[in-house]
């Protein structure tokens, strides 16, 4: 059947996406509204407006959240089929559980006051902070690992770094790894501190109808004690539909952690293409249908390319779900029902992107020959000193010698030996080299990566 599917999410890279369907397939987006509707009933009874459960009561609402099954589903969307309405069938199929038992007179309390969007917006709620708790979080958290230990036995590992894309000074291969790190600690964090916003407000967010009917009730406080209940933040200034700053923000938080990785998998991509980089070659696999030399970064670019994928889904929810003709129209419905799509996309571009990690190491003897080709990359160095030294022309006169210019330590050395300086100064250029000026970049990885 795999064969046959649209998505390649729930085909080819099902087994990777896998840990998202319980939070965003249709099965898990009835059962979550299911369990909202089911705890509306025993949070009516607290405040005295429906008659106190009994412990037998209790259970048995419990029991139909815990034993939805697929048979329960299909139920839903049988009512559905007949209603074309989804929330509307879901009460349906709680009145059937409640039927034929002692529970039978609560049924004109299910779904008591509330508008669909209240259901809804609780359960994709629901949704999105299990999903980042379980999901998201853990395999953030792993990635940051598993760069964390590179960049740690990497951190002395000296190369030359490019701006412009032209030689520069040199750097480590483990601090560079570790800017990335430092990025992505600070979106995990915010992304672990977020909280996720819901709504039960009624139809147009007045509480109109349940007020008109039991005037006596806090329905305020019954809100918020109800979204609370869930681990949420409630939001009691709505139209019909929550405000959707809330989700998008933590949608941000995603797509800015997925550029990052975007940047950073183009980087690893270069690295490998110029040789920095190896890549271990595998028994039995191939790199290309017709060059059988080739051992391609395809791990990186599937990563970038899904992050991309995932991106647009993110961008496109900044603007659509932050809009809504007055007090609300339907177009943000089937919008939300992406969501699992845009945090597969993402979770399969993490997942391959640590994939490729665990095959690449640095080619020391390259990054070695091409530092002690380039001397003239220790110049910056150089002049900084002669500064210090008291020479007023010390950045021209390292300009005049090495702009454009290749050159080796032969060059480098007889430079110092010919210039006007004293022996300390000397001593202090010729002990320059390109595999030791990395100034502090062993500290900083340790600061950065050092504590996980």
């Amino acid at each position: 059947m795999t064969l046959h599917l649209l998505s390649p999410l729930d085909g080819r890279y099902a087994e990777t996406t896998s840990p998202l369907r319980d939070h965003f397939s249709e099965f898990a987006f009835l059962r979550d509204r299911v369990r909202v509707e089911l705890n509306f009933l025993p949070a009516l009874s607290k405040t005295g407006l429906v008659r106190p459960l009994s412990d037998s009561e209790s259970a048995h609402l419990e029991s139909v959240l815990a034993n939805f099954s697929d048979a329960d589903a299909e139920l839903i969307l049988e009512y559905e089929r007949k209603t074309r309405h989804d929330v509307k069938a879901i009460e349906y199929f709680i009145q059937s559980k409640l039927q034929g038992t002692s529970l039978e007179d609560l049924i004109p309390w299910i779904h008591f006051g509330l508008t669909s969007e209240d259901t809804n917006s609780l359960g994709q709620a629901i949704a999105l902070k299990e999903s980042r708790d379980k999901v998201i979080l853990p395999n953030i958290e792993s990635l940051i690992s598993n760069l964390s230990d590179f960049a740690l036995k990497y951190k002395s590992t000296p190369m030359l770094a490019r701006t412009h894309g032209q030689f520069a000074v040199p750097t480590t291969l483990g601090k560079e790894f570790a800017v990335y790190i430092a990025r992505l600690k600070k979106t995990r964090d915010e992304i672990a501190s977020h909280k996720f916003e819901a709504k039960l407000t009624g139809a147009v967010g007045n509480f109109n109808a349940l007020q008109a009917a039991v005037p006596n009730v806090d329905w305020i406080s019954f809100s918020k004690e109800f979204v609370s209940s869930f681990g949420l933040e409630p939001n009691l200034l709505t139209t019909q539909i929550l405000p959707y700053d809330n989700w998008v923000r933590y949608f941000d938080l995603i797509r800015l952690t997925n550029s990052i990785l975007i940047d950073f998998a183009q980087d690893v991509w270069r690295y490998i293409s110029d040789g920095y980089l190896k890549q271990a070659v595998v028994a039995g696999e191939v790199g290309s249908s017709t060059m059988p030399q080739k051992v391609n970064p395809i791990d990186f670019e599937n990563a970038e390319g899904n992050l991309g994928v995932a991106n647009s889904l993110f961008a496109h929810y900044a603007q659509k779900l932050t809009v809504s003709r007055l007090q609300r129209d339907l177009s943000d419905s089937t919008v939300r029902r992406t969501f699992g799509t845009a945090l597969g996309h993402s979770l399969l571009a993490w997942t391959n992107f640590q994939r490729g990690l665990k095959r690449i190491a640095p080619d020391e003897e390259k990054l070695t020959a091409e530092l002690n080709a380039h001397w003239e990359v220790v110049s910056e160095g150089a002049q900084t000193i002669l500064r210090a030294a008291g020479k007023s022309d010390a950045y021209e006169s390292l300009k005049e010698q090495t702009r454009g210019r290749v050159l080796t330590e032969s060059d480098y050395k007889a430079w110092c030996d010919s210039i006007d300086v004293d022996n300390a100064t000397r001593e202090k250029l010729k002990a320059l080299s390109p595999e030791t000026y990395i100034g502090l970049a062993v500290e900083l990885t340790n600061l950065i990566v050092g504590g996980q």
